[in-house]
């Protein structure tokens, strides 16, 4: 089998290693990974800011960039969500109208393309240490991602999951929402913060880049006893 990989801006400008794992993953899967450097942003940014021509013409690009008939792998559910959702609606009746619906059946977020298509579960992983999950609303809520992350977590060797509070609700991101609103956006990443630190993990686990890259922001700047990791990393160790 052979896949084309999308590497999100964010993961390629602030955690670039997470991009790596997921090769490893799938090259310890047996499959073969495409990586097209022209690829950048799938447009959710511009379309939550309500830059609706700027995003399609975004779209139209990612749309070119994976113009083929691979799985697209990606590790982040928002992203991913955004091509499945909201792509047939900017290109409907369009030029690009079967490109888009082509294309949001084939791209996959990691542990669901895992999972649900290469049904594998576990990679001999091992990762010692205590750790809680957060559940990003975009992968929960757009996605419909479901318990795979958990699945794949249960064969780490090593790895102790304590589930915290609330780990469903909102980290407070939202993309250009912490910026406008950062008062609200960084009571929220507190929020989250505390109820993970509440069950003696020593990480955060999640599927969401953006989501860890809030909170490890909240946790640098307050000096507190718990570090990020997207589950990509978790899966890669060892291998």
């Amino acid at each position: 089998m052979e896949v084309d990989i999308f590497i999100p801006c964010f993961i390629d400008q602030v955690s670039p290693e997470t991009g790596i794992s997921m090769v490893k993953i799938l090259k310890k899967a047996g499959v073969k990974v495409n990586y097209n450097p022209k690829q950048t942003c799938c447009g959710q940014m511009a379309l939550n800011g309500g830059f609706f021509d700027e995003a399609k013409e975004v779209a139209a690009k990612f749309i070119n960039d994976f113009n083929t008939n691979n799985y697209v792998v990606g590790p982040s559910a928002s992203c991913i969500g955004m091509v499945r959702n909201h792509y047939p609606t900017l290109f409907d009746n369009s030029s690009y109208h079967l490109e888009a619906r082509n294309l949001t059946k084939r791209i996959y977020e990691l542990t669901d393309f895992l999972v649900n298509v290469l049904k594998i579960k576990n990679f001999n992983s091992e990762f010692k240490a205590k750790a809680t999950i957060h559940d990003s609303c975009s992968a929960l809520r757009e996605y419909k991602l479901g318990d795979e992350p958990r699945q794949l977590l249960a064969n780490v060797k090593g790895l102790e999951i304590i589930e915290m509070e609330k780990s469903d609700v909102c980290c407070g991101f939202g993309g250009t929402f912490s910026v406008k609103h950062e008062a609200i956006s960084t009571a929220m990443a507190q929020q989250k913060i505390d109820n993970a630190i509440i069950t003696g993990a020593e990480y955060i686990i999640s599927t969401e880049g953006s989501c860890l890259m809030h909170l490890q922001s909240y946790i640098d700047k307050n000096d507190l006893p718990i570090k990020t990791i997207h589950i990509a990393d978790v899966l890669a160790k060892n291998i």
